[in-house]
């Protein structure tokens, strides 16, 4: 990795390193892994991590204040690994690699863009979980320049949209509030005695649906815009798996909430808008809203209000769902495959779930 060079400082200034070398960059890029993986660890059954996050690596080490942030943040990943497990879900194995996209460095700070790609395999249960679960997240590190030519990392930071990834500690968000012309019914989150009834209807191919999220939940489709940038792109995505499973475009205003399209140039708010595509799917009775987040069956729709404002933050598609019951999900931003309907909620137990059967 080459130096990241920037304008001298002025010489009245206090001098500040300009670029770090490539090891430096490197040992940047180590933290970054250990720590996310302590965090991905602390998931896994029988395994405990270290009551302390990462100290050092060669000229890098954590600041104080996050070094303590971390402990707290593996204690909150202990819990969650406890409710996942009463829910059915256990990890027997876990990997996550890490890579650096981005080092820029200005004024004695540093900031690393990074990618984290982490599978988990699931412990059989019930016996009929699927093999894996996996994502791909992205992180942006602070750095500061400390003395004797050592570097403090003290802040790390979610950049993806969407739900948080497993191993990812909470964060409240701010609340948005939204009113809705065409509003879905929330469902339960509380898991049912008797597994829901299989989905029966044939009006689409709900297995080209999860067929082609599991094709693109990674590697992204190239006859499709992403929309990571400008909001997410979990609903575009569930848009192009409900078109592969035969729904036909909707024609009409960009705004209308009774149009769902896409062209070369444009698309309606619908096909890439949480709220919107609820809206739209809806009033078009396309879809119904489903009493419990357990009764999604292939190709059905799981979104997520995170604070409860009102406001839909985020959307899903069922590709799995195991025998005894349970949904899995794949989506975009962060991109997920089959992801349990109970680890979600483990993760966002006070959040609002909206069931769409397609």
């Amino acid at each position: 990795m080459s130096a990241v060079l920037l304008p001298a400082a002025s010489a009245s200034a206090a001098p500040q390193p300009r670029s770090v070398d490539g090891e430096t960059a490197k040992a940047f890029s180590r933290i970054a892994d250990a720590l996310l993986t302590e965090r991905t660890e602390m998931l896994v059954d029988g395994r405990s991590a270290r009551h302390s996050a990462p100290k050092a690596d060669r000229n890098v080490r954590l600041s104080t204040n996050l070094a303590k942030n971390e402990d707290s943040a593996l204690f909150s990943l202990r819990t969650r690994k406890d409710r996942l497990a009463s829910l059915g879900e256990v990890y027997t194995s876990a990997d996550t690699k890490v890579s650096t996209d981005k080092v820029q460095v200005k004024n004695g700070r540093a900031m690393v863009l990074v990618t984290e790609v982490t599978t988990f395999t699931y412990k059989k249960v019930r016996g009929d979980e699927p093999t894996t679960t996996g994502f791909r997240a992205h992180h942006e590190l602070n750095f500061t320049a400390a003395n004797g030519g050592k570097w403090e990392l003290t802040g790390i930071r979610p950049t993806d949209s969407g739900p948080r990834p497993v191993n990812q500690p909470a964060t409240k968000p701010a609340a948005t509030p939204v009113t809705s012309p065409q509003e879905a019914k929330p469902a339960s989150i509380d898991r049912p005695w008797r597994p829901s009834q299989p989905k029966t209807s044939t009006t689409y191919d709900y297995k080209a649906m999860a067929a082609y999220a599991e094709k693109y939940w990674s590697n992204y489709n190239p006859a499709y815009r992403k929309f990571n940038d400008v909001g997410g792109d979990c609903t575009n995505f569930i848009s192009q798996a409900l078109k592969a499973g035969g729904w036909k475009p909707a024609p009409g205003a960009t705004e209308s909430n009774r149009s769902w399209w896409y062209d070369s140039t444009n698309q309606s708010t619908s096909w890439v808008g949480a709220n919107e595509w609820s809206w739209y799917a809806m009033q078009s009775k396309r879809v119904t809203s489903l009493d419990n987040v357990y009764d999604l069956g292939i190709g059905d729709i799981l979104q997520m209000d995170f604070d409860g404002d009102g406001s839909k933050d985020h959307s899903m598609i069922t590709t799995y769902k195991s025998r005894s019951g349970v949904p899995y999900l794949t989506y975009h931003s962060t991109n997920t495959f089959r992801k349990s309907v109970a680890s979600i909620i483990a993760s966002y137990p006070d959040s609002v779930y909206y069931a769409y059967r397609t």
